[in-house]
């Protein structure tokens, strides 16, 4: 009996190891695809830390951003472009990386609590989250622009952007999170 559940604690493991990992790695495969905006570019990012975190829940999804976060700091080419280095969490772009990180606590929490389970719901958590990056970003990215010019580098050219990656991803995690249950 107790073999058994060593082998199922085993597994278990294994098993959501490998979802942090793939979560990790959707995370930089989106953030391959990039427009190169000026001093940030819009990319894929998001719509990989809505999925992670609303699919995965609080502490997997955040596990799996913060391993998307250290990997690229420490020189794996995950960030925009294939980009890498601590030097991206000095620069412009940091505050987006932070929030990333607060965006996937919040959705998972969301999606733990079973907020996720319909496209409006999914929808409303992905905007939080959103707005969580938005918060982050905007506020670093300041530093590097200017209160006068935030906005229209910082969030308004990401917008229409973001409606679509929030529309993909409030369609596919609920029954993501279904498939993973």
């Amino acid at each position: 009996m107790e073999t058994k559940i060593i082998k199922s604690a085993e597994n278990n493991i294994a098993k959501e190891m490998l979802q942090v990992t793939s979560a990790t790695f959707l995370i930089a495969f989106l953030s391959q695809i990039v427009i190169p905006f000026k001093p940030v570019p819009l990319t894929g990012q998001t719509l990989g830390i809505l999925l992670a975190a609303g699919t995965l829940g609080r502490k997997k999804g955040m596990l799996s951003v913060l391993t998307y976060v250290l990997l690229g700091t420490i020189g794996m080419p995950f960030f925009a472009g294939g980009d890498f280095g601590p030097a991206r969490l000095a620069g412009p772009t940091g505050g987006y990386l932070a929030g990333f990180i607060a965006a996937a606590y919040l959705v998972g929490f969301l999606s733990d609590r079973g907020y996720l389970s319909s496209f409006t719901k999914a929808s409303l958590a992905m905007i939080a989250g959103n707005a969580v990056i938005y918060l982050f970003g905007v506020i670093w990215l300041s530093q590097f622009t200017g209160w006068n010019n935030v906005l229209s580098a910082g969030i308004f050219p990401f917008i229409p952007g973001d409606i679509i990656k929030i529309i993909v991803a409030a369609s596919v995690i609920p029954s993501a999170r279904k498939f993973l249950s």
